[in-house]
């Protein structure tokens, strides 16, 4: 009978110890549960909070290329205007109504691009020549231009919008426009491989050196804020869209015996 009575304690025990054993683990397991749920919705609450701080950032640096793609150069915009002018009191009816037309067709390209973050190498190339062309009309035999573009460019890429532009202007305001003879600008587009090309922009103008001495403070201003536009723009554009863009500017005097200015950029594609 005593005998039972141990074999029954002993299988209670042996039950009481393996329900707190299962609840142990239970609780273990529960506990392991918890703790994954938790640093599982941590990890997504951090995550979440990054990305939208990065979208934020994002955001705040688009609209600051906006702003920059947007900034026209009143310099240009009051040349035109006054080159129509003139055109208007020598009551040349046909070349005024040519400039308005084409001045009108540039503005609605410059408003166009400017919303836009890329725009084709095809419309960048169309917006570079009715820009010259224009100019041509202002500067008539003084200035000739040339766009070369290689045949295994894929004019349908993609380039930043607004970016070609300011260079170009400078070549022509700030070396051509000083030179006492002809002078002629030159764009050339080529592939380097497949997610890199190349766009020269070269001018036989009067050069860095002598365009510094010879400019005054106001245009000198105007040249140096165009500069600054540039540098922002191309840091904006890799920070925002990892574009790569090697720039260079030369005097063409320190590089042969040739005078003028060549600006080089080297486009890599993003990721």
């Amino acid at each position: 009978m005593f005998g039972e009575e141990e074999k029954i304690k002993d299988a209670f025990s042996e039950e009481i110890f393996f329900l707190l054993s299962g609840a142990f683990l239970l609780i273990a397991v529960g506990v392991v549960f918890l703790f994954y749920v938790f640093n599982t919705r941590k990890n997504k609450i951090l995550t979440e909070k990054t990305m939208s701080i990065n979208s934020y950032e994002k955001k705040m640096v688009e609209l600051e290329l906006n702003a920059l793609r947007s900034q026209m150069n009143p310099h240009f915009v009051h040349n035109s205007l006054n080159a129509i002018q003139y055109y208007i009191q020598l009551n040349n009816i046909e070349l005024s109504e040519n400039y308005l037309t084409r001045f009108s067709k540039l503005v609605r390209q410059f408003f166009e691009y400017s919303r836009k973050q890329l725009i084709t190498i095809e419309e960048e190339i169309e917006l570079i020549s009715n820009y010259l062309a224009l100019e041509k009309l202002r500067f008539e035999e003084k200035l000739s231009y040339e766009i070369i573009c290689d045949e295994t460019v894929d004019t349908e890429a993609f380039i930043p919008s607004m970016v070609l532009q300011p260079i170009v202007e400078n070549a022509v305001n700030h070396g051509v426009f000083h030179k006492k003879s002809p002078g002629k600008v030159t764009i050339t587009f080529s592939q380097l491989s497949e997610d890199r090309f190349c766009v020269v922009v070269k001018d036989d103008g009067i050069g860095i050196k002598n365009s510094k001495k010879l400019a005054k403070n106001t245009i000198k201003n105007q040249q140096s804020h165009s500069s600054q536009v540039l540098d922002e723009r191309l840091k904006l554009l890799e920070q925002i869209d990892n574009w790569h863009v090697e720039y260079t500017m030369k005097d063409r005097s320190d590089i042969s015996d040739q005078q003028g200015t060549i600006v080089t950029l080297i486009f890599k594609l993003p990721n």
